[in-house]
């Protein structure tokens, strides 16, 4: 007898709400179950929400690879309000982190299972570990990631107290322990009260020192500037995780196959020869670091137009700066290091073509709205006589689809003004230029002729008369509309 679909499907999803290790609270008991925890990662989340549904399969893995460490939960603000009101979650998903039922803050990481498993780990336990053996020091300080590791003379300490506030603050970052014996740093050369950095044991090399020494009073301010400037080292690792902070530098990378599990000694042969180079170049402003070409492919593909046969085992080179200027470097990587010494002295020279995504120039461009490319901006958008209004656009977006016939007839309104441009760009398939916020779409700009470094991001409405106002009252030039269309 086959039963009937809604009953199999009642049953399917009894069984997953069953099978799941993510915790669901509610307005009736979140008080209650969220004050049972030392720490507590909630997501608050619609189930509408396209965000939270994506969010959905890794938010469940990492509950299960986290099972027996610490919690996650979810709450439903569809049928929760006022919990989801009293902790002021305005936008789905909102993920926030609690201890003994307080909130402790926003949860800034990663939305993957295993960027969510990595962050919440540390956020487990003490912000500070009590080492008591050389054992306990050993085990603490071989691992994947970097430690710091602070000596104080007892438990009083008011040196240790900072220390203690400072891993507080910065345990989503960093992992931090402490001996309340100067005496046992004694073979890292610790005579006082000091706090040592200890880079990761993978990362060992000979082109720099794996333990770096802080010996100013301990501050927030002084130590986090401290970390953050010895942590990654001459070559850091890249991942999808720590990409953020070193994407904040101008970053040589060079991609291959880094396994550091399974390929230790394949993966560090190829990060000496960079960091060889490196070192030459270290002063220059220049940050490098090593990264996984799978990892990375679909953005060397989408960024720097490198496909995945392109290179085979050897490394691949790029470098993007902080502007969002990027090039590749085009000669082989040799084992020698000669031609990434060359691609340097080219980069610092400033002989290298940048590259910049783009679709091919138009061959026609007659029409009202103007195509904007890549290759072409700065012949159209950055023309110095004229001004010009430019769409950034998804090809996807019902909202640009929704404009375009608006756009086009404010185009068609002012097609014989001389002094102004109507234009738009696929900002999904050419580079924006650093200077445009372009963060969703249609973004808008205004950019007014002689002062191209200065865009505008025009707010207004989305009407042909809303454009036409803004115009009339930020164009250097007064308007001038096609005679055969009626004026607004």
């Amino acid at each position: 007898m086959r039963l009937p679909w809604f009953i199999i499907c009642l049953v399917v999803t009894v069984w997953c709400a069953e099978g799941s290790d993510v915790l669901e609270l509610g307005d009736s008991d979140f008080d209650r179950s969220a004050a049972m925890h030392d720490t507590l990662l909630v997501e608050f989340f619609a189930p509408w929400c396209g965000h939270c549904q994506r969010l959905a399969p890794e938010y469940e893995a990492a509950a299960t690879k986290l099972k027996g460490t610490l919690p996650l939960a979810k709450v439903d603000c569809t049928e929760n309000s006022e919990t989801c009101e009293r902790f002021g979650v305005n936008g789905y998903p909102t993920l926030k982190i609690f201890r003994n039922g307080e909130e402790a803050g926003s949860y800034d990481g990663p939305r993957t299972a295993d960027g969510i498993v990595s962050y919440m780990k540390k956020q487990a336990g003490p912000s500070s570990v009590a080492l008591h053996s050389e054992a306990d020091f050993d085990s603490f300080v071989d691992k994947y990631e970097a430690s710091v590791v602070g000596f104080f003379s007892g438990k009083d300490s008011s040196e240790l107290a900072e220390f203690l506030k400072v891993s507080s603050a910065l345990r989503d970052s960093y992992r931090f322990a402490h001996f309340t014996d100067v005496g046992t740093g004694l073979k890292y050369g610790v005579d006082g009260e000091c706090v040592l950095l200890f880079r990761p044991p993978r990362l060992n090399s000979k082109f720099e020192e794996n333990v770096v020494k802080y010996t100013e009073s301990v501050s927030i301010s002084s130590l986090r500037t401290f970390i953050r400037d010895n942590i990654f080292g001459l070559c850091p690792h890249l991942t999808t995780e720590n990409r953020d902070i070193l994407k904040g530098n101008d970053l040589l990378t060079a991609y291959y196959n880094v396994d550091y599990l399974r390929n230790l000694k394949g993966t560090n042969y190829w990060r000496n020869r960079v960091m060889k180079v490196a070192t030459q170049f270290q002063d220059r402003g220049l940050s490098f670091a090593v990264a996984d070409r799978q990892e990375f492919q679909d953005e060397l593909e989408e960024e720097f137009g490198l496909g995945s046969s392109e290179g085979g085992d050897i490394p691949i080179v790029t470098i993007r700066t902080r502007e969002g200027h990027k090039y590749s470097m085009q000669e082989e990587f040799t084992r020698d290091g000669k031609s990434l010494e060359r691609f340097l002295e080219d980069y610092f020279a400033k002989r290298l073509k940048r590259y910049v995504k783009s679709e091919p120039v138009p061959e026609s461009n007659d029409d009202a709205v103007k195509v904007v490319v890549a290759d072409t901006f700065d012949e159209i958008v950055n023309d110095p006589e004229k001004d010009v209004l430019v769409e950034f656009y998804a090809p996807w977006c019902g909202h640009c689809k929704n404009l375009e016939p608006i756009y086009k007839e404010l185009g068609e309104k002012l097609s014989g003004d001389p002094n102004i441009v109507i234009a738009k760009m696929d900002a999904t398939a050419n580079d924006v230029p650093p200077n445009y916020d372009v963060q969703g779409f249609p973004t808008i700009y205004f950019v007014p002729s002689g002062q191209k470094d200065q865009p505008r991001r025009y707010e207004g409405g989305r009407d042909v008369s809303d454009f036409i106002t803004y115009l009339k009252k930020e164009s250097t030039n007064p308007l001038i509309f096609d005679e055969t269309r009626d004026e607004l």
